[in-house]
């Protein structure tokens, strides 16, 4: 069975990981499991380039399979921002909630037609021999004009999917693991693993 490092200090994205690829001959494992604690500075123009960075760069440490993921907020009024800088997108150390209250306060007077938005989350995977490969995901959507919904982190509470009359908060765990971004991307990268594999 081969080794695959998730490259995240994310439990919960990592238990993602290993329900949607458990169906492959893989020893999914944290980054604190196989003993690595570097950061790498994603500092890339796209979900693409920084998750390939990530990889990459652990995958050269450890010695072994490496899968990263980058993933964000794209809102179309604002001209695809946040994007990649989703995270950071309130200043350094700002809550989920201030998050979502900048992005309610530049979208104050936008009516709901306008406020279409998407998740997107890129994947890479790395090997030590030097081959590698990226896939995206999307979840098409609306910013709602208020928080709803306990379920999830982020801006989900704020993602409303017309389709299910809820924010992606508002769904529950079985559904989002269906329909999300990152389980898109999951299961585009479950295909070309079990080429490989």
């Amino acid at each position: 069975m081969e080794r695959l490092i998730a490259a995240t200090k994310n439990k919960g994205k990592i238990n993602e990981i290993k329900q949607v690829l458990s169906g492959l001959p893989l020893d999914i494992i944290s980054m604190s499991e196989a003993g690595i604690d570097i950061d790498v500075v994603e500092d890339g123009a796209t979900f693409e380039e920084n998750s390939l960075k990530k990889a990459l760069e652990i995958c050269k440490v450890s010695k072994s399979m490496v899968l990263a993921d980058d993933s964000g907020l794209e809102v179309d009024f604002l001209g695809g921002a946040p994007g990649i800088y989703s995270a950071r997108f309130a200043g350094p150390g700002a809550s989920d909630t201030d998050k979502n209250n900048k992005l309610l306060k530049m979208l104050k007077d936008v009516p709901f037609e306008k406020r279409t938005a998407r998740f997107v989350c890129a994947i890479a995977v790395a090997f030590p021999h030097g081959r590698h490969f990226v896939v995206r995901g999307t979840c098409e959507g609306f910013i709602d004009f208020e928080c709803k919904g306990s379920n999830g982190f982020g801006y989900d509470p704020l993602f409303f999917i017309q389709q299910y009359n809820k924010t992606m908060a508002e769904i529950d765990a079985d559904l989002k693991n269906q329909i999300s971004h990152r389980a898109k991307a999951l299961a585009l990268m479950q295909g070309k693993l079990q080429k490989y594999l």
